[in-house]
């Protein structure tokens, strides 16, 4: 008995040959969703282009404004006019300093904070965790008064190192949530290998635990010292010396009174206040590239 011959029609040929070669065929009712994500991807690329776009050209137009235009002229004289001690270097300078003593101070502590969440099982850990990621809620300007009474009393107004205590207490909450999860991925038979040689629990924190998660560690980093560079209103409210002044508050120098913006400063101090963030990330990007991987640390 022979089966039934179905005659294919013009279209079956070329689609099994396709399907054959595999070529996978977008259906019509797949295309309309791809192309509303790619343009509203498209919209929102535009919302964060044109702003630098402005920026770089007003840096460089003698006669910039809030237009986002070609300048009819080039000039560097934005840039050497905003390049002085008062008002670029100083207030960088502090911002610097404020930026990696928080950073630095935070991932530390946080990096102490999340080993015993992430290593011991206790009954504290879930409250504590919930706790935590309360106080990442909890908005600067509610506590400021309480805060600014507390450095009065403890006399640390004025204080760069006070200021970077606070910052460094206020980041803390999402800092040991971002360390226990890049935590919890380093295994834990590495320094059960460690303790059977006679490692104590910080050695091993100190030798396997650190090194391993050094990514993890990296973009804390990155994320507590980002927060800190554009932190205004907390040195504002703290810090009263003009000189001790970072450059997100130093900013509001290119304001004059009655409107009056000089828009071309503004451009220029804002393309230099950015770059040490870009550095900064692209070193700790470079220096910590490809050291998750685990492959062989663990025997079979």
């Amino acid at each position: 008995m022979t089966a039934p011959i179905t005659k294919a029609g013009p279209g079956t040929s070329s689609r099994a040959s396709r399907r054959a070669s595999g070529v996978s065929v977008a259906l019509p009712g797949k295309a309309v969703p791809r192309l509303l994500a790619n343009v509203i991807l498209i919209v929102i690329g535009l919302c964060f282009l044109i702003p630098l776009v402005w920026m770089v050209l007003a840096s460089i137009d003698p006669k910039a404004s809030y237009q986002t235009q070609v300048p009819q002229s080039f000039t560097l004289s934005n840039f050497s006019a905003v390049l002085t001690p008062e008002l670029a270097f100083g207030p960088l300078w502090n911002s610097l300093l404020l930026s990696l003593g928080t950073a630095v101070i935070t991932v530390v502590v946080a990096v102490l904070a999340a080993y015993p969440l992430s290593r011991y099982q206790a009954r504290y850990n879930k409250p504590f965790m919930y706790t935590v990621l309360f106080g990442t809620t909890l908005p600067i300007t509610a506590i400021m008064v309480p805060v600014y009474s507390l450095f009065v009393q403890f006399n640390l107004l004025d204080s760069l190192w006070g200021v970077i205590l606070f910052m460094s207490a206020a980041a803390l909450p999402i800092a040991i949530w971002m360390a226990k999860n890049f935590m919890d991925s380093v295994p834990i038979s590495l320094e059960e290998a460690a303790w059977v040689d006679g490692a104590s629990a910080m050695k091993a924190l100190r030798v396997i635990v650190v090194p391993l998660m050094r990514p993890g560690i990296a973009v804390v980093f990155i994320f507590v010292f980002i927060q800190a560079w554009g932190n205004f209103f907390v040195p504002f409210i703290l810090l009263l010396s003009p000189s001790k002044q970072p450059a997100a508050v130093s900013i509001y120098a290119f304001f004059g009174q009655y409107g009056a913006i000089a828009y071309g400063q503004l451009a220029a101090f804002s393309i230099l206040y950015s770059v040490p963030v870009i550095v900064l990330y692209v070193i700790i990007s470079r220096g910590v590239g490809g050291s998750f991987a685990l492959a062989g640390a663990v025997k079979g």
